[in-house]
C-alpha cells in the first residue's frame, strides 16, 4: 500500500566519473536536461553530486583571481559557512574535474524507501533529486520531486480500487467487511458496517495512508463497541 521509490525512481540514470572534466560535465547536464548527476567510482559507487550550481562557482569566483580587493556575495560567503560539505566554494572554483567540483558525501537513498521518507530527505537537504543506491553504495537510479508528486497525481478509479482490493478485501479481516468505496477528487467516502467500532477506526486509518488520498469520509456503522470511553 506504501509506495517505495523503486515504483517511481528513473532507472536509467545519466552520471560521471570522478574525473570527467568540467565542460564534459556541463555537456551531460544540458544533453540530459537535468540540474545535476551523480559521480561514482570505477565500480558504479556514488561519491558525489555534481549540479549546475557546482559548476556555476566557478565563474562565481573567477574575479577572485584577478584581485585580492574582491569578496564573494554576501550569500556566496554564507553557503560558505552553513553548507559544510565537499570543500568550500574557492577551492571548487579552481576545480577542473568531477570530483573536484562534486558535492560530498552525496545525499542518496534505498530503492526499499518510502517516496514520503524520500521527500522529507529533498526538504531537509535542499534537493530536487536523490541518487538511488543499493545497501553497497552503487547506483540503481534516481528519483526526484517530479517523480515522488506522480504519486499524488492518480485517478479516483485508481485510488478506489487499491483501498477495495488492499484494504477492504485484501486486509485479513476475520470476516467480509460490508463496505462501499467510492472516490471523487481524491476524496474516499467508506459507507457500510464493520463487525467493531475498531475495525472501522483501522480501515479508516488504513484509507488515509493510502497515496492520493486527500480525505476520508467516515459513514461507517459498527455493531460492538470495543473502544474504552475517551478513547
Amino acid at each position: 500500500m506504501h509506495k517505495k521509490v523503486r515504483d517511481v525512481m528513473t532507472r536509467e540514470v545519466a552520471s560521471v566519473n570522478g574525473s570527467t572534466p568540467f565542460k564534459d560535465v556541463a555537456e551531460v547536464l544540458v544533453r540530459h536536461g537535468v540540474s545535476a548527476v551523480p559521480v561514482v567510482d570505477g565500480e558504479g559507487h556514488v561519491i558525489g553530486v555534481i549540479s549546475e550550481a557546482d559548476l556555476l562557482r566557478k565563474e562565481e569566483f573567477r574575479e577572485q583571481y584577478y584581485g585580492e580587493d574582491y569578496r564573494p556575495s554576501l550569500r556566496s560567503r554564507l553557503r560558505r559557512h552553513i553548507g559544510g560539505q565537499g570543500g568550500s566554494p574557492e577551492e571548487k572554483a579552481r576545480g577542473e574535474s568531477a570530483a573536484e567540483l562534486m558535492t560530498k558525501p552525496a545525499i542518496t537513498v534505498r530503492s526499499y524507501t518510502s517516496v514520503v521518507t524520500a521527500a522529507r530527505q529533498m526538504s531537509e537537504h535542499g534537493v530536487k533529486r536523490l541518487p538511488v543506491v543499493d545497501d553497497d553504495g552503487l547506483l540503481e537510479g534516481i528519483v526526484s520531486r517530479h517523480d515522488l508528486l506522480t504519486m499524488f497525481v492518480r485517478t479516483d478509479d485508481d485510488i478506489a480500487d487499491e483501498v477495495r482490493d488492499d484494504i477492504v478485501e485484501g486486509a485479513l479481516w476475520p470476516y467480509s467487511p460490508a463496505v462501499h468505496v467510492s472516490v471523487a477528487g481524491g476524496v474516499v467516502t467508506l459507507r457500510g458496517q464493520m463487525a467493531t467500532r475498531g475495525d472501522a477506526r483501522m480501515i479508516v486509518r488504513m484509507t488515509e495512508r493510502v497515496n492520493g488520498v486527500v480525505d476520508v469520509l467516515d459513514e461507517l456503522g459498527w455493531r460492538e463497541d470495543d473502544i474504552p470511553a475517551g478513547d
